[in-house]
């Protein structure tokens, strides 16, 4: 006895449509609604029953039958899911506009900035919606960035200067920059903290006890990233020629030096001037004035003070002394080099754009 029931109807699928379905179904990152979709369709074409196709991928025929229907009226664009209308703005552009306004141009009579509170109640928005155009525009009045603008004469000069010593470094030279970070406190907490525990973080007091302060003398050999550090109490001309004879002493004689300093008065003293007079093969470069962010050495100083004095805990100088010597033989264990990547040409340019904005201010 023959079977009963709706004879299988085939579906007519083009050869450029089965080549576009069989592409889709290769991409590895694809939808997965519409690679099962493309199988429903070329098994369809196959002469696949629509029951035996959904028992095959765990559907249903009615789902089959679907997208059947949609490949049949729209092709394979109506393989895609519909665009769905979703839920309608409460905000029109006009509210939108004006919170983005109220907290650019202007500030709140209470206070110094916005926060989301306080615009809430001014403009009459909720604060999730505040927060939601706040992040959407990038807008964040909760923070402030300091900047000085250079006023060096020679800021062009001397920024091609230093800029060419990190990305074209001279051959059989060494570029070393130095700095000294002053006035670096021993300070010891006046209670012992909590350790760090599951769901809570460490603790320390707010208070503490100063037991003085020492200066960290630095030379960073920017090919290396290793550190020649010396820790003196004070930071005066006559600390800074000894801590150049140690460094006099710690590279090799038949390198030349070129080394990268700022404008600090105590490396501009007559006693300096006549060390590096007798001695030819060092060559010294200045940052501009206000640009000490050009010397990479500040980017050890920082390294150092976030991820080891910061936290830290001396009852004197000399144990922070000591503290500081140990970090040092840590990092020379491993040095790392500090990459330049900016040219010197994005960081006239960036400076030229911000010397013009605050212009028409």
């Amino acid at each position: 006895m023959g079977q009963k029931g709706r004879p299988v109807l085939g579906l007519d699928v083009s050869t450029e449509d089965r080549a576009e379905l069989l592409l889709m179904l290769a991409k590895r990152k694809g939808a997965g609604d519409e690679q099962m979709r493309c199988r429903m369709i070329l098994a369809l074409a196959d002469g696949e029953s629509s029951n035996a196709i959904a028992k095959r991928l765990g559907t249903t025929a009615q789902t089959v039958s679907k997208w059947r229907q949609r490949y049949v009226g729209h092709g394979i664009a109506g393989l895609s899911d519909a665009p769905r209308s979703g839920r309608p703005r409460t905000l029109l552009d006009d509210r939108v506009q004006d919170v983005v306004d109220r907290v650019r141009q202007t500030k709140p009579s209470n206070a110094t900035h916005w926060s989301v509170r306080r615009m809430s109640n001014v403009a009459g928005v909720p604060k999730s919606a505040v927060q939601r155009i706040w992040s959407a525009f990038g807008l964040k009045p909760h923070l402030e960035s300091s900047f000085k603008l250079s006023t060096d004469p020679n800021f062009v000069d001397k920024v091609r200067d230093v800029v060419g010593l990190y990305m074209s470094p001279p051959q059989r030279a060494l570029v070393l920059c130095v700095d000294e970070k002053s006035q670096i406190q021993a300070l010891n907490r006046t209670q012992p903290g909590l350790p760090l525990n599951c769901g809570h973080p460490a603790t320390r007091t707010h208070d503490y006890k100063r037991n003085g302060t020492t200066s960290l003398f630095a030379a960073l050999d920017v090919a290396t990233g290793r550190v020649i550090g010396a820790l003196k109490p004070r930071h005066r001309a006559e600390e800074f020629i000894s801590f150049l004879n140690a460094i006099d002493k710690a590279v090799p004689t038949d390198l030349d030096v070129h080394l990268i300093m700022d404008n600090y008065g105590t490396h501009k003293t007559e006693a300096v001037r006549t060390w590096f007079g007798k001695r030819p093969r060092y060559h010294v470069h200045f940052t501009p004035t206000s640009a000490s962010w050009l010397n990479l050495v500040e980017r050890f100083f920082s390294t150092l003070s976030e991820n080891w004095i910061k936290r830290g805990a001396h009852v004197s100088t000399t144990d922070l002394n000591q503290s500081i010597r140990h970090y040092l033989d840590q990092h020379n264990a491993d040095p790392k080099p500090f990459i330049w990547r900016k040219s010197a040409d994005a960081i006239i340019e960036a400076v030229g754009r911000a010397a013009g904005k605050l212009a028409t201010l």
